[in-house]
Protein backbone atom coordinates (compact mmCIF):
# COMPACT_ATOMS: atom_id res chain seq x y z
CA UNK A 1 0.00 0.00 0.00
CA UNK A 2 1.21 3.76 -0.92
CA UNK A 3 2.56 5.31 2.34
CA UNK A 4 -0.04 7.91 1.52
CA UNK A 5 -2.61 5.48 1.78
CA UNK A 6 -0.98 4.14 4.97
CA UNK A 7 -1.49 7.66 6.61
CA UNK A 8 -4.53 8.44 5.54
CA UNK A 9 -6.12 4.55 7.01
CA UNK A 10 -3.70 5.56 10.31
CA UNK A 11 -5.51 9.15 10.53
CA UNK A 12 -9.00 7.24 10.29
CA UNK A 13 -8.59 4.30 12.11
CA UNK A 14 -6.99 6.88 15.10
CA UNK A 15 -10.43 9.30 15.08
CA UNK A 16 -12.39 6.46 15.45
CA UNK A 17 -10.47 5.00 18.32
CA UNK A 18 -9.12 2.20 16.64
CA UNK A 19 -5.28 0.95 17.08
CA UNK A 20 -3.16 2.66 14.19
CA UNK A 21 -1.69 1.21 11.39
CA UNK A 22 1.44 3.87 11.67
CA UNK A 23 4.42 2.55 10.79
CA UNK A 24 7.43 1.97 12.37
CA UNK A 25 6.70 3.50 15.55
CA UNK A 26 8.34 2.26 19.01
CA UNK A 27 6.87 0.68 21.29
CA UNK A 28 7.14 3.96 23.47
CA UNK A 29 5.45 5.54 20.94
CA UNK A 30 2.56 2.99 20.38
CA UNK A 31 2.10 2.67 24.38
CA UNK A 32 0.97 6.61 24.35
CA UNK A 33 -1.73 5.94 21.52
CA UNK A 34 -2.99 2.83 23.56
CA UNK A 35 -3.23 5.52 26.70
CA UNK A 36 -4.88 7.67 24.56
CA UNK A 37 -7.37 5.40 22.85
CA UNK A 38 -8.02 3.59 26.70
CA UNK A 39 -8.73 7.25 27.96
CA UNK A 40 -5.76 8.31 30.03
CA UNK A 41 -5.56 11.25 27.45
CA UNK A 42 -9.31 12.46 26.36
CA UNK A 43 -8.64 15.90 25.30
CA UNK A 44 -5.69 15.41 23.07
CA UNK A 45 -7.11 15.96 19.80
CA UNK A 46 -3.59 15.78 17.64
CA UNK A 47 0.45 14.91 17.72
CA UNK A 48 2.49 14.85 15.28
CA UNK A 49 6.15 14.49 15.65
CA UNK A 50 9.02 14.95 12.82
CA UNK A 51 12.30 14.04 12.77
CA UNK A 52 15.31 14.71 10.99
CA UNK A 53 12.76 16.51 8.63
CA UNK A 54 10.63 13.65 8.30
CA UNK A 55 7.10 12.86 9.75
CA UNK A 56 7.36 9.66 12.29
CA UNK A 57 4.34 9.51 13.88
CA UNK A 58 1.03 11.56 13.05
CA UNK A 59 -2.25 10.58 15.17
CA UNK A 60 -5.53 11.85 15.17
CA UNK A 61 -8.10 11.46 17.83
CA UNK A 62 -12.10 12.48 18.83
CA UNK A 63 -12.98 12.78 15.52
CA UNK A 64 -10.41 15.05 14.05
CA UNK A 65 -8.31 14.04 10.94
CA UNK A 66 -5.26 14.86 8.87
CA UNK A 67 -7.33 17.35 7.39
CA UNK A 68 -9.10 19.31 10.27
CA UNK A 69 -8.31 22.80 10.91
CA UNK A 70 -7.24 23.30 14.81
CA UNK A 71 -7.82 26.59 16.74
CA UNK A 72 -4.07 26.97 17.76
CA UNK A 73 -4.83 29.69 20.76
CA UNK A 74 -2.05 31.99 21.57
CA UNK A 75 0.29 29.28 20.43
CA UNK A 76 0.04 30.95 17.17
CA UNK A 77 1.74 34.26 19.49
CA UNK A 78 4.68 32.71 18.33
CA UNK A 79 4.19 32.60 14.55
CA UNK A 80 3.54 36.41 14.87
CA UNK A 81 7.07 36.76 16.50
CA UNK A 82 8.19 34.68 13.44
CA UNK A 83 6.61 37.26 11.03
CA UNK A 84 8.17 40.02 13.38
CA UNK A 85 11.63 38.89 12.26
CA UNK A 86 10.81 38.43 8.50
CA UNK A 87 9.54 42.13 8.90
CA UNK A 88 12.92 43.28 10.04
CA UNK A 89 14.96 41.32 8.07
CA UNK A 90 13.00 42.46 4.87
CA UNK A 91 13.42 46.28 5.79
CA UNK A 92 9.94 47.03 6.64
CA UNK A 93 10.62 47.43 10.38
CA UNK A 94 14.00 48.83 11.51
CA UNK A 95 14.37 47.07 14.76
CA UNK A 96 12.88 46.11 17.46
CA UNK A 97 13.97 49.54 19.52
CA UNK A 98 11.56 50.99 17.22
CA UNK A 99 8.90 53.02 19.02
CA UNK A 100 5.34 51.27 18.88
CA UNK A 101 3.08 54.35 18.44
CA UNK A 102 5.34 55.98 15.89
CA UNK A 103 3.35 53.07 13.28
CA UNK A 104 0.17 54.30 14.13
CA UNK A 105 -0.40 57.87 13.04
CA UNK A 106 -4.01 57.65 12.76
CA UNK A 107 -4.34 56.72 16.34
CA UNK A 108 -3.40 60.32 17.57
CA UNK A 109 -6.82 60.53 19.57
CA UNK A 110 -6.52 57.31 21.10
CA UNK A 111 -7.87 56.96 24.79
CA UNK A 112 -5.85 57.19 27.85
CA UNK A 113 -3.08 59.16 26.67
CA UNK A 114 -0.48 58.41 28.77
CA UNK A 115 3.35 59.69 28.68
CA UNK A 116 5.18 56.43 29.34
CA UNK A 117 3.59 54.95 25.82
CA UNK A 118 6.03 57.03 24.13
CA UNK A 119 8.52 54.81 25.37
CA UNK A 120 6.98 51.62 24.67
CA UNK A 121 9.31 49.74 21.88
CA UNK A 122 8.61 46.51 19.85
CA UNK A 123 11.51 44.73 21.56
CA UNK A 124 8.57 45.56 24.91
CA UNK A 125 5.76 43.84 22.89
CA UNK A 126 7.98 40.64 22.30
CA UNK A 127 9.22 40.60 25.94
CA UNK A 128 5.45 40.87 27.28
CA UNK A 129 6.64 43.84 29.01
CA UNK A 130 4.73 46.80 27.25
CA UNK A 131 3.57 47.95 30.89
CA UNK A 132 -0.54 48.05 29.50
CA UNK A 133 -2.77 47.47 32.70
CA UNK A 134 -3.59 43.86 31.07
CA UNK A 135 -2.36 40.38 32.80
CA UNK A 136 -3.92 37.11 31.58
CA UNK A 137 -1.49 35.09 33.09
CA UNK A 138 -3.44 34.90 36.46
CA UNK A 139 -6.38 36.13 34.68
CA UNK A 140 -6.09 39.10 37.36
CA UNK A 141 -7.46 41.37 34.24
CA UNK A 142 -8.38 39.45 30.73
CA UNK A 143 -8.23 42.35 28.59
CA UNK A 144 -8.44 40.27 25.28
CA UNK A 145 -12.49 39.27 26.25
CA UNK A 146 -13.34 43.27 26.46
CA UNK A 147 -11.46 43.65 22.99
CA UNK A 148 -13.48 40.91 21.44
CA UNK A 149 -16.14 43.33 22.08
CA UNK A 150 -15.11 46.55 20.20
CA UNK A 151 -15.57 47.07 16.54
CA UNK A 152 -11.13 47.89 16.33
CA UNK A 153 -9.13 45.39 18.48
CA UNK A 154 -6.00 47.40 17.36
CA UNK A 155 -7.58 50.90 18.28
CA UNK A 156 -9.11 49.43 21.54
CA UNK A 157 -5.69 48.06 22.48
CA UNK A 158 -3.58 50.94 21.42
CA UNK A 159 -6.01 52.79 23.87
CA UNK A 160 -5.63 51.11 26.81
CA UNK A 161 -4.32 52.12 30.09
CA UNK A 162 -0.91 51.56 31.37
CA UNK A 163 -0.06 50.60 34.84
CA UNK A 164 3.44 50.09 34.30
CA UNK A 165 6.71 51.99 32.81
CA UNK A 166 7.37 49.38 29.55
CA UNK A 167 9.97 47.14 29.79
CA UNK A 168 9.95 46.79 33.98
CA UNK A 169 7.37 44.60 34.58
CA UNK A 170 5.78 41.12 32.61
CA UNK A 171 2.58 40.49 32.17
CA UNK A 172 1.26 37.78 29.49
CA UNK A 173 -1.63 39.54 27.49
CA UNK A 174 -2.90 39.47 24.03
CA UNK A 175 -3.10 42.98 23.31
CA UNK A 176 1.05 42.81 22.67
CA UNK A 177 0.83 40.50 19.93
CA UNK A 178 -2.49 42.29 18.22
CA UNK A 179 -0.43 45.05 18.59
CA UNK A 180 2.81 43.80 16.27
CA UNK A 181 0.12 42.59 13.55
CA UNK A 182 -0.73 46.51 13.43
CA UNK A 183 2.79 47.31 12.84
CA UNK A 184 3.61 44.76 10.45
CA UNK A 185 0.67 45.25 8.23
CA UNK A 186 1.33 49.13 8.71
CA UNK A 187 4.96 48.91 8.11
CA UNK A 188 4.99 47.02 5.00
CA UNK A 189 1.72 48.27 3.56
CA UNK A 190 0.56 44.92 3.45
CA UNK A 191 -2.42 43.39 5.35
CA UNK A 192 -1.14 41.30 7.88
CA UNK A 193 -2.67 38.28 5.78
CA UNK A 194 -0.92 39.39 2.67
CA UNK A 195 2.16 39.49 4.33
CA UNK A 196 1.87 36.21 6.23
CA UNK A 197 0.89 34.55 3.20
CA UNK A 198 3.41 35.72 0.69
CA UNK A 199 6.17 35.63 3.14
CA UNK A 200 5.92 32.74 5.40
CA UNK A 201 3.10 30.32 4.68
CA UNK A 202 3.31 30.38 0.92
CA UNK A 203 7.07 29.15 0.94
CA UNK A 204 6.55 26.51 3.57
CA UNK A 205 3.43 25.31 1.46
CA UNK A 206 0.90 26.17 4.29
CA UNK A 207 -2.58 26.60 2.02
CA UNK A 208 -5.67 25.74 4.13
CA UNK A 209 -6.09 27.72 7.20
CA UNK A 210 -8.50 30.40 8.77
CA UNK A 211 -8.08 33.81 10.18
CA UNK A 212 -10.35 35.35 12.99
CA UNK A 213 -10.95 39.04 11.97
CA UNK A 214 -12.64 42.28 14.06
CA UNK A 215 -15.49 43.95 12.09
CA UNK A 216 -12.68 46.48 10.98
CA UNK A 217 -10.80 43.68 9.00
CA UNK A 218 -7.80 43.47 11.57
CA UNK A 219 -6.76 39.95 11.66
CA UNK A 220 -6.44 38.45 15.26
CA UNK A 221 -2.41 37.81 15.82
CA UNK A 222 -2.97 36.56 19.48
CA UNK A 223 -4.78 33.41 18.75
CA UNK A 224 -7.94 32.03 16.78
CA UNK A 225 -6.07 31.19 13.87
CA UNK A 226 -7.18 28.03 12.53
CA UNK A 227 -4.30 25.23 11.33
CA UNK A 228 -3.57 21.93 10.65
CA UNK A 229 -1.46 20.27 13.36
CA UNK A 230 0.78 18.89 10.47
CA UNK A 231 1.86 22.70 9.00
CA UNK A 232 2.39 23.63 12.56
CA UNK A 233 5.36 21.15 12.78
CA UNK A 234 6.69 23.25 10.19
CA UNK A 235 6.81 25.71 12.03
CA UNK A 236 8.41 24.11 14.31
CA UNK A 237 11.06 22.84 11.56
CA UNK A 238 11.69 26.48 11.10
CA UNK A 239 12.72 27.31 14.19
CA UNK A 240 14.93 24.12 14.64
CA UNK A 241 16.33 24.77 11.21
CA UNK A 242 17.17 28.58 12.51
CA UNK A 243 14.62 30.25 10.11
CA UNK A 244 15.35 27.62 6.92
CA UNK A 245 13.15 25.79 5.02
CA UNK A 246 13.89 23.52 2.30
CA UNK A 247 17.32 25.58 1.83
CA UNK A 248 15.67 28.75 1.71
CA UNK A 249 16.06 31.24 4.34
CA UNK A 250 12.66 32.09 5.63
CA UNK A 251 13.32 34.26 8.86
CA UNK A 252 17.63 34.86 9.32
CA UNK A 253 19.22 32.44 12.17
CA UNK A 254 20.28 35.72 14.15
CA UNK A 255 16.66 36.45 14.53
CA UNK A 256 15.76 32.99 15.65
CA UNK A 257 18.55 32.84 18.16
CA UNK A 258 17.24 36.27 19.36
CA UNK A 259 13.58 35.24 19.47
CA UNK A 260 13.99 31.69 21.45
CA UNK A 261 16.80 32.94 24.05
CA UNK A 262 15.70 32.39 27.86
CA UNK A 263 15.03 36.38 28.35
CA UNK A 264 12.71 36.45 31.24
CA UNK A 265 12.00 33.32 34.17
CA UNK A 266 8.31 33.27 34.51
CA UNK A 267 8.35 33.46 38.56
CA UNK A 268 6.58 30.12 40.31
CA UNK A 269 6.01 28.45 37.50
CA UNK A 270 6.92 24.92 35.16
CA UNK A 271 4.65 23.58 32.49
CA UNK A 272 6.19 20.14 33.30
CA UNK A 273 5.80 20.62 36.93
CA UNK A 274 1.98 21.65 36.12
CA UNK A 275 1.69 18.19 34.06
CA UNK A 276 2.61 16.17 37.22
CA UNK A 277 5.02 14.12 35.13
CA UNK A 278 6.34 11.43 38.24
CA UNK A 279 9.90 11.03 36.69
CA UNK A 280 10.44 14.93 35.79
CA UNK A 281 12.43 17.00 37.95
CA UNK A 282 10.60 20.33 37.42
CA UNK A 283 12.82 23.22 36.07
CA UNK A 284 11.67 27.25 35.31
CA UNK A 285 10.14 28.09 32.37
CA UNK A 286 11.23 31.59 30.66
CA UNK A 287 10.35 33.29 27.58
CA UNK A 288 11.98 35.14 25.14
CA UNK A 289 10.25 36.95 21.89
CA UNK A 290 6.52 35.13 22.49
CA UNK A 291 8.60 31.75 22.38
CA UNK A 292 8.82 29.86 26.01
CA UNK A 293 11.71 27.70 26.97
CA UNK A 294 11.88 24.90 29.71
CA UNK A 295 14.51 22.74 30.91
CA UNK A 296 13.40 19.04 31.25
CA UNK A 297 14.81 17.14 33.22
CA UNK A 298 14.65 13.60 34.69
CA UNK A 299 17.34 10.72 36.17
CA UNK A 300 18.32 10.07 32.89
CA UNK A 301 17.74 12.24 30.36
CA UNK A 302 18.04 16.58 30.02
CA UNK A 303 17.00 18.23 27.26
CA UNK A 304 16.20 21.99 26.53
CA UNK A 305 12.85 22.53 24.93
CA UNK A 306 11.84 25.75 22.88
CA UNK A 307 8.13 25.81 22.57
CA UNK A 308 5.35 27.50 21.35
CA UNK A 309 1.55 27.42 23.46
CA UNK A 310 -1.77 27.80 23.38
CA UNK A 311 -5.20 27.68 25.68
CA UNK A 312 -6.29 23.90 25.80
CA UNK A 313 -2.96 22.32 24.85
CA UNK A 314 -1.53 23.37 21.76
CA UNK A 315 2.00 23.28 21.14
CA UNK A 316 4.78 23.29 19.16
CA UNK A 317 8.05 22.09 20.88
CA UNK A 318 11.19 22.04 19.90
CA UNK A 319 13.76 19.82 20.91
CA UNK A 320 16.89 20.51 19.18
CA UNK A 321 19.58 17.97 20.45
CA UNK A 322 17.26 15.13 19.48
CA UNK A 323 16.54 17.14 16.10
CA UNK A 324 12.60 16.39 17.03
CA UNK A 325 9.63 18.50 16.67
CA UNK A 326 6.05 17.57 18.40
CA UNK A 327 2.70 18.97 17.78
CA UNK A 328 0.22 18.77 20.27
CA UNK A 329 -3.30 20.49 19.51
CA UNK A 330 -6.47 19.62 22.13
CA UNK A 331 -9.67 20.80 23.74
CA UNK A 332 -8.51 20.88 28.05
CA UNK A 333 -9.46 25.20 27.41
CA UNK A 334 -8.49 27.27 31.09
CA UNK A 335 -7.87 23.89 32.37
CA UNK A 336 -4.68 22.60 34.50
CA UNK A 337 -4.96 19.22 31.90
CA UNK A 338 -3.68 21.15 28.97
CA UNK A 339 0.02 20.87 30.61
CA UNK A 340 -0.58 17.12 29.96
CA UNK A 341 1.41 16.89 26.87
CA UNK A 342 4.12 17.64 28.92
CA UNK A 343 3.81 14.26 30.91
CA UNK A 344 3.47 12.31 27.27
CA UNK A 345 6.67 14.24 26.42
CA UNK A 346 8.54 13.28 29.50
CA UNK A 347 6.61 9.53 29.33
CA UNK A 348 6.77 8.48 26.67
CA UNK A 349 7.86 10.15 23.47
CA UNK A 350 11.50 11.29 24.70
CA UNK A 351 12.88 8.11 26.35
CA UNK A 352 11.74 7.08 22.93
CA UNK A 353 14.14 9.70 20.72
CA UNK A 354 16.65 9.22 23.64
CA UNK A 355 17.65 5.94 23.02
CA UNK A 356 17.88 6.54 19.28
Amino acid sequence: MPRKNILLLSCLLISFGLAPSYAQTGKSLNSMTTAIQHGRYPNVDGIVISRHRKIVYEGYFNRFTSDSLHDSRSSFKSITGILVGIAIDKGFIKSVNDKVYSYFPEYKNYKNKDSRKEHMTIRHLLENKSGFDCEEWNNTKNCEDEMSLSQDWLKFSLGLPMAHTPGTHWAYTSINTMILGGIIANASNMTLSQFAEKFLFNPLGIKKYRWTKDPSGHEMTAGSFYILPIDMAKIGELILNNGAWKGRQIVSGKWIKEATRPLTRIENYSFVAISKAASANPQPTYYGYTWYREEIRTDTFSYPVTFASGNGGQYILVIADLDLVVVFTGNSYNSSRSKLPFEMLVKYILPYFDRK
